[in-house]
């Protein structure tokens, strides 16, 4: 499985970015294999519209099936569930420490999104 995180930073210690769209990196972490992956999210960020939508397509892309960050909003969302990936939002702390928290069952997938839209 792997799990896809936003992070203000391309390293698993960095704090999780809480925008999903317009944060700053990705990082997906492949529980088979145990490794790390980072995503520039540049492309996504500097968009004048969409960021959220070309981020969850990011993230479909890389074959994560979570989503792990602070804030989604609703077209965001929507691409991201359609693609089979579960959002959790209202994470906080570290990349690492947020996938750890994750596979202990301390953070379940959100029902909808948490923003009415772009932020």
């Amino acid at each position: 499985m792997k799990i896809a995180v936003t992070a203000l930073e391309p390293k698993a210690s960095s704090s999780i970015d809480p925008r999903f769209g317009r944060g700053a990196f990705l990082m997906v972490y492949d529980t088979d294999l145990g490794t790390w992956q980072a995503l520039d999210n540049t492309q996504a960020r500097a968009a004048a519209h969409g960021a959220g939508v070309r981020a969850a397509e990011q993230v479909a892309s890389s074959g994560a099936s979570v989503l792990l960050t602070g804030s989604c909003g609703p077209r965001a969302f929507s691409v991201l569930t359609e693609a089979g990936v579960q959002v959790c939002t209202g994470v906080t702390g570290s990349v690492v420490e947020a996938v750890q928290r994750y596979l202990a069952g301390e953070i379940t997938p959100a029902s909808g999104p948490d923003r009415e839209g772009p932020w």
